[in-house]
């Protein structure tokens, strides 16, 4: 009886092993590239609401002690420190509510102010043709206030 050997197990195996750890390395090298972007999108989302932050920041000062409120949008370039620019727009809205104190049937002037901040790492905020990019960040903030017409700067808290 004649028995023949059979040869070659040994380097399938081989080529399977080896096409495996090629498997493991490209994901690993993936992962790596995924958690660097998230981290970089990260910083760059916190810089975006820090300087949306700053912009309505101004918008109050500029709406409660100056009592200047501009409908047109007002662009804060700050792209040499932060590297983002930041657009601020206002709206105020009078309206009457209670009584002036010490002064029965008088009617309290007031006004509300909304102010918005949109801020970008791009040269104008909001930047549609970037908005698809990785690289792009915007937030936007909005608040409220509301001032006592009083004929005093700066205006009292209502």
């Amino acid at each position: 009886m004649n028995i023949h050997k059979q040869r070659g197990f040994g380097y399938i195996a081989a080529i399977v092993i080896v096409v495996v750890l090629a498997m493991l390395g490209v994901a690993s090298a993936r992962l790596t590239t995924t958690q660097q972007t998230g981290a970089a999108q990260d910083i760059l989302s916190a810089r975006a609401w820090q300087a949306a932050r700053a912009g309505t920041e101004w918008g109050l000062y500029k709406a409660l002690r100056l009592n200047n409120c501009s409908s047109a949008p007002i662009t804060l370039d700050l792209r040499s420190d932060t590297g983002f620019a930041v657009s601020v727009t206002c709206s105020a809205f009078n309206f009457s509510e209670g009584e002036v104190p010490g002064s029965p049937g008088t009617s309290q002037a007031k006004t509300s102010f909304t102010i918005s901040a949109v801020a970008c790492n791009s040269a104008a905020c909001p930047d549609n043709a970037k908005a698809s990019t990785l690289e792009y960040t915007e937030r936007r903030r909005v608040v409220t206030a509301c001032g006592l017409q009083n004929g005093v700067l700066p205006l009292d808290p209502c």
